[in-house]
């Protein structure tokens, strides 16, 4: 498996400098395209996280931007003829629900009740874009690949939960990751 994406600093438009349409309770909602190639022919499912490790000398941990689980490779419009076989578009976390709903999404940092943050779903489980506060941070995307769907993940999971999953699934899981860089 191979990640990948066109850019290595995350854009405007999925960050903290996107445009005030594309932000939901004081945070970029809108996420980014990326690339998912060499996936292994048994692979069924997909599922990720989208962390910021630079965040733990700001806030104490590593903050959760994204996850996903049980995202079925075929639902996902593909060609394998193409160079990029599987292609997850831009604003792909908040049409999730719609289009596959069938796919999970965890909960993000923002869904932390010391934050006193609104519990509004559409922010604090889906994709919430890179905000450095102090310099740019290093954003660590890893996707992994499955034969089966991991079993009790639904809506608003725990990243720990996911990665729980993913080593009591009884398959060594196909994985790749990348870094991005989010301006500050």
């Amino acid at each position: 498996m191979k990640i990948s994406a066109d850019f290595t600093v995350i854009p405007d438009d999925f960050a903290k400098a996107a445009a005030p349409a594309y932000f939901n309770g004081g945070v970029p909602v809108v996420s980014f395209p990326f690339y998912i190639d060499e996936v292994s022919p048994e692979a069924r499912y997909l599922h990720w996280e989208f962390v910021d490790p630079d965040s733990i000398p700001v806030c104490g941990f590593e903050w959760i931007h994204w996850s996903v689980a049980n995202l079925p490779i075929d639902a996902l419009m593909y060609d394998f003829n193409d160079s990029h076989a599987l292609a997850i578009p831009p604003d792909f976390s908040r049409q999730l629900p719609a289009m596959i709903p069938e796919a999970v999404q965890g909960r993000n940092s923002s869904a932390s009740k010391f934050l006193g943050r609104d519990n509004d779903p559409a922010v604090t489980m889906r994709y919430n874009g890179p905000q450095p506060p102090d310099k740019d941070h290093e954003y660590y995307l890893q996707v992994w690949a499955t034969k089966n769907p991991l079993p009790g993940l639904n809506q608003g999971f725990w990243l720990n939960e996911l990665l729980h999953a993913l080593r009591n699934s009884g398959e060594t899981p196909e994985t790749d990751g990348i870094f991005l860089t989010g301006k500050a």
